[in-house]
């Protein structure tokens, strides 16, 4: 049955990319963490070997729970964890204990890997499930054929990773992806932006943010390399620059967030990434003040904007900028990924008009099944679509608000909770967001609204007064738009993810 398995010609499980890689290529340099490099064939077998570590503590489908920043030995753990038969669930070593048991306590792992230099957090929760540390489960002796059994029982419909969002009700939700999903997007990714051996890519996201995988798996499928940027180089983006240069990246795959900090530092000017010819950014929304900065510095570089919840293979909506975006227009999001498709409904379910404004739906082979532990959650947000009465067909109604544009390009607009009634208007938070981000001075805006009091609040990151602001504002707003409350701040709050914290400031206000 292994022979069987082997020689068939299909991709069904995200291992196939690596394996066919490191056979292919077994000296390229796959990953670059600090100081030490990782050839395919050396994380290849560094994973098979930590992956017969732990054949007699799990079984096929079981989860391995993997303690990971922005290491190579990170990475490893998460493909032994697939090596294994195994679903592997990231979690972030700097996590709250709190909050890392109660995704274990939703988990249930069979085991824990982690990087020597965390044991400490390890050992703080082995009481779930046995922890081992990964640079001593790589000397093991690789079982080849236990492996090969243990890979061939896995199908393409099973998860190959669980990543874990907030929940509202203050219980973590855990959002299993498959190996199918993350297929035919690496598929996608690798074709729409163009990518190849000779690719060189700045990872900048953890591994724990699915961000990270647009980084890896391209690097698994087409023999590209990866660069672990250090999260220092975020706090300090002249370094982050330099480092781009000396070692000649060519493509930066990054969270929106990260891209309009490197804008607003001021070193782009000052150190431009001379080999830079693709970038791609998502995560929230992007604005035009920021890209244009980017696009100033790097005329010649492809830029393209991705959507996607964590609720789908990591992207299921791109863009390509190919068009100049003056600094107060809004940029859009685009059109649905190969197999993805986007449905515009309204809270009825019906299908809106063209142009009008509708609840971003998704359908598709990047769905997750649901939400771990969950069929409550699940249903109500993974639900048949209304579209379609003849057979079973699921979407996941994102409650995300968007419209077409007269280019047949999807426009972000915001939440749905964000849609708002004042001064007898229908308001997208997003919309006033858009514009006051073009605003000379302003370097983010998260905008909320009292209800109680009747009034638009606008947190900024800026240095501009409140009459300055509301001067800008009626400039580009009419006066119903026009925020009524400023709040002005040094940073505004970012989650573990690098994105925009709207609870925190909710909390902040209202407080």
């Amino acid at each position: 049955m292994a022979d069987e398995y082997l020689r068939m010609d299909l991709k069904r499980n995200v291992l196939d990319y690596l394996s066919a890689t490191a056979a292919r290529t077994p000296d390229r340099t796959a990953l670059i963490d600090g100081d030490a490099r990782w050839s395919f064939a050396q994380l290849n077998d560094a994973a098979r070997a930590a992956a017969s570590a732990i054949l007699d503590r799990t079984h096929p489908n079981g989860f391995v729970g993997v303690l990971c920043d922005r290491q190579a030995i990170g990475v490893t753990g998460m493909l032994a964890a697939l090596w294994a038969g195994c679903c592997y669930v990231p979690l972030d070593v700097k996590m709250p204990e709190a909050r890392m048991r109660a995704i274990l306590e939703q988990v249930r792992p069979d085991v824990i890997l982690y990087a020597g230099r965390d044991e400490a957090a390890a050992q703080r929760v082995a009481d779930f499930a046995p922890a081992v540390c990964i640079e001593e489960a790589v000397k093991c002796q690789a079982d080849d054929a236990a492996l090969c059994l243990r890979r061939a029982a896995v199908l393409d419909v099973d998860p190959a990773y669980v990543i874990f969002t907030s929940g509202s009700t203050g219980t973590p939700k855990g959002i299993p992806i498959t190996h199918r999903g993350l297929i035919d997007f690496t598929d996608w990714l690798v074709g729409s932006c163009r990518l190849d051996a000779d690719t060189v890519l700045g990872c900048q996201a953890p591994l724990f943010f699915d961000t990270s995988l647009k980084n890896l798996m391209p690097c698994f499928a087409v023999g590209a390399t990866v660069h672990l940027l250090p999260q220092k180089f975020f706090s300090f983006p002249l370094l982050c620059m330099r480092y781009l240069n000396e070692h000649k990246i060519n493509t930066l795959i990054w969270s929106t967030a990260a891209f309009h900090l490197i804008a607003n530092s001021g070193a782009l000017e000052r150190e431009p990434p001379l080999y830079v010819r693709t970038v791609a950014v998502g995560g929230e929304a992007l604005m035009a003040p920021q890209l244009n900065r980017w696009r100033r510095v790097l005329p010649e570089a492809s830029f393209y904007n991705h959507y996607g919840p964590t609720e789908t293979a990591v992207d299921c909506i791109w863009c390509p900028i190919d068009r100049d975006f003056r600094d107060d227009e809004p940029i859009p999001i685009g059109r649905a990924c190969v197999n993805m498709q986007v449905l515009l409904l309204d809270a009825e379910g019906r299908e809106v008009p063209w142009g009008e404004t509708g609840e971003i739906c998704i359908r598709g082979g990047g769905l997750s099944p649901g939400y771990l532990g969950d069929p409550e959650k699940t249903a109500a947000a993974f639900v048949q679509n209304p579209l379609e009465t003849r057979f079973p067909d699921r979407i996941y109604r994102t409650g995300d608000l968007a419209r077409y544009n007269d280019r047949g390009e999807l426009m972000f607009l915001g939440r749905r909770d964000a849609q708002i009634k004042h001064m007898g208007y229908r308001i997208e938070l997003g919309e006033v967001e858009t514009a006051i981000c073009a605003v000379p001075g302003v370097e983010a805006a998260a905008c909320l609204f009292d209800a109680e009091a009747d009034a638009i609040v606008c947190f900024c990151q800026t240095q501009l007064g409140a009459d300055e602001l509301t001067k800008a504002a009626k400039e580009r707003l009419p006066k119903y738009m026009t925020p009524n409350i400023w709040r002005s701040a040094d940073r505004l709050p970012r989650n573990a993810n690098g994105k925009l914290d709207r609870a925190a400031l909710k909390r902040r206000y209202f407080a």
